[in-house]
């Protein structure tokens, strides 16, 4: 069963030491997601299972002691998920960056493992994804990486898409209400056009709170860079 879920944004900048400079810019951002972390420790699960947006090489199960580096983003800096040896597979960045966000709160909760979803993933695998998750009686815990549209302004990294606002508002809606059937009604293919790449994810986890009756609160919702990142907590 499904006790809480958490919900973040997956940029590397969300990592100080690759965002440099400006990584004052995320603070705000960071804290919500360290807020959204509290709260799942506080539910106390048998297990944390972090979902992240991946390529083909790194979709599937990643097992605790996994690692994954920041080097591709000219920072030399490893994490790992979880303790456990660690295993020949790399993590995602996405999952990378749930592991940093882990190591950097202290989680010592409960086991930790990964899984690496595909973006362009149909709604209804993602959500039997989901269900596959929470079934049996212990009690799971997800975080869930993923970011909104990446065409929000000119400048952002897919330039200006006037859906794009319309989109996160109402991914944002869905996550605040812990909404399962809204987010099954984000659109696989208008997501993969703006560039969304939590769609597929935020799907998993509404497969996996179907029944849980949880509740939600949006911690975080803001478009920095031209992209839409957003913060959630389920409890």
């Amino acid at each position: 069963m499904l006790a809480a879920a958490a919900v973040c944004p997956c940029p590397p900048l969300l990592v100080p030491e690759v965002a440099g400079g400006a990584a004052q810019e995320m603070d705000d951002a960071r804290a919500a997601c360290y807020d959204a972390i509290a709260v799942l420790a506080a539910a106390r699960p048998d297990r944390l299972v972090v979902v992240g947006p991946a390529e083909p090489a790194c979709r599937g199960r990643h097992p605790a002691g996994a690692t994954g580096s920041f080097r591709p983003f000219g920072v030399d800096l490893e994490v790992r998920l979880g303790t456990g040896e660690p295993a020949g597979r790399p993590l995602p960045p996405s999952l990378a960056v749930g592991a940093w966000l882990l190591e950097h709160t202290g989680w010592g909760a409960s086991p930790v493992e990964g899984l690496g979803v595909g973006e362009p993933l149909p709604r209804e695998r993602c959500a039997a994804a989901g269900r596959d998750l929470a079934a049996g009686p212990e009690r799971v815990a997800l975080l869930v990486m993923g970011d909104g549209t990446t065409c929000r302004t000119l400048k952002a990294p897919g330039y200006f898409d006037e859906r794009a606002a319309a989109f996160d508002a109402a991914a944002a809606r869905a996550l605040a209400a812990a909404d399962t059937a809204g987010l099954l009604a984000l659109d696989e293919e208008l997501a993969y056009e703006l560039g969304a790449s939590g769609r597929s994810c935020w799907q998993v986890l509404a497969g996996a709170a179907e029944g849980a009756d949880l509740a939600g609160r949006l911690l975080y919702d803001r478009a920095p860079y031209g992209v839409g990142y957003l913060v959630a907590s389920w409890s």
